[in-house]
């Protein structure tokens, strides 16, 4: 057991990036998922962009690489929008950055120094209301994404999927809250049959699994090994409340007139993000959540898991406070949750061995 730690960049957006890498000291955190948003784009509730991704030059890539080296920090890099749906300027513009941050990653060493590219694929409602609507969106991701998949291929770099429906990705009144292909593992392998490439996999983030009642021990164990990348650390505490009670657990809570739903004394959303009675955490902050961590890592142990495990801090007593000091306490509450769990005891607790890191390599960036 010796899985590197590292923190996700969206928890901190105001801070630039020497601020966030001594953040990631502070931490004790061996690396940084670092997300690189598109300014200006369709996003509101992750914003962080942590490199100037315009004119990224070699210079500036090895600027960076000396600065993570500097203080024995890994990094990788995050952008995650609606590539196949929405507004036909927008999923352009997402896939214009996209392929923007691929060579960013390639400039940084790509797999060569582990740098990955994190991605939603996002989800067409126009084809997904048609008759066979699922098969015609994993259709749209074939004919968008083999292109963007040979580009990062030939330049050393492996995609790597999120697995977050983004329920909350349109308005509350939307009757489904299915926003992000590759949500379901049924959906991601059925991906890459489609496009069969060494160079597109997963960052797993169980805490989507929970809220909808599958177990993500199973899910990791049907999951192509050689597709996980890393594992987002979210905890998510299932709400027992009269929301579930009243709209059930299968379909999400709808929205309807609020005068209608106080007549007859019915719960209805709040917002486009109340639609699964669930609260987003992170472990070992402020309560227990609905997982089973230990359960959990001991799986993935157990099938030879040796990436990241990558704390992605949204909880509400957290990141949502807004406060620097709450999200740095949060990310410090997760890191010795797992501690026990990841690392080896030696004479001096639980610690991270980096006896056999090696430093990032700058050799032949051009």
């Amino acid at each position: 057991m010796n899985n590197q730690l590292w923190i996700m960049s969206s928890a901190y957006p105001s801070l630039d990036l020497e601020a966030l890498i001594a953040k990631a000291v502070e931490i004790s955190a061996q690396g940084i998922e670092l997300c690189v948003f598109r300014r200006h784009g369709t996003r509101t509730d992750h914003i962080a962009t942590h490199l100037e991704y315009d004119d990224f030059s070699v210079k500036d890539a090895k600027n960076c690489l000396d600065l993570f080296n500097r203080h024995n920090i890994k990094l990788s890099l995050g952008s995650y929008e609606n590539c196949i749906g929405g507004a036909e300027k927008d999923r352009k513009a997402n896939q214009d950055h996209l392929l923007k941050i691929i060579r960013i990653a390639h400039m940084l060493g790509g797999e060569t120094n582990g740098v990955n590219v994190g991605t939603f694929v996002g989800y067409n409602h126009e084809l997904g209301k048609e008759d066979f609507g699922f098969q015609k969106n994993l259709e749209e991701y074939q004919r968008i994404f083999s292109p963007i998949i040979k580009y990062a291929a030939d330049l050393g770099v492996t995609l790597v999927y999120e697995n977050c429906p983004m329920e909350g990705w349109r308005p509350a009144s939307w009757p489904t809250t299915y926003n992000n292909l590759p949500a379901t593992l049924a959906a991601r392998k059925l991906m890459y049959a489609l496009v069969d490439s060494p160079n597109h996999g997963e960052i797993y983030d169980p805490s989507h699994d929970v809220w909808q009642h599958t177990n993500p021990i199973d899910v990791l164990r049907n999951t192509e090994f050689r597709r996980l990348r890393g594992i987002h650390v979210k905890g998510t505490r299932n709400l027992e409340n009269p929301a579930r009670t009243f709209w059930g657990g299968l379909y999400p809570m709808q929205l309807v007139n609020p005068e209608l739903s106080r007549k007859a004394d019915v719960p209805t959303c709040q917002s486009e993000w109340d639609r699964h009675h669930y609260e987003p955490m992170v472990p070992g902050f402020g309560g227990n959540d609905s997982m089973d961590w230990k359960g959990f890592v001991e799986a993935a142990h157990s099938i030879g898991f040796k990436g990241p495990f990558i704390i992605e801090n949204e909880a509400v007593n957290s990141k949502g406070t807004g406060n620097i000091s709450a999200i740095t306490q949060g990310f410090h509450a997760a890191k010795f949750f797992l501690m026990p769990l990841i690392w080896t005891l030696s004479q001096s607790g639980y610690r991270y061995d980096n006896s056999e890191d090696k430093p990032l390599n700058d050799n032949g960036i051009k």
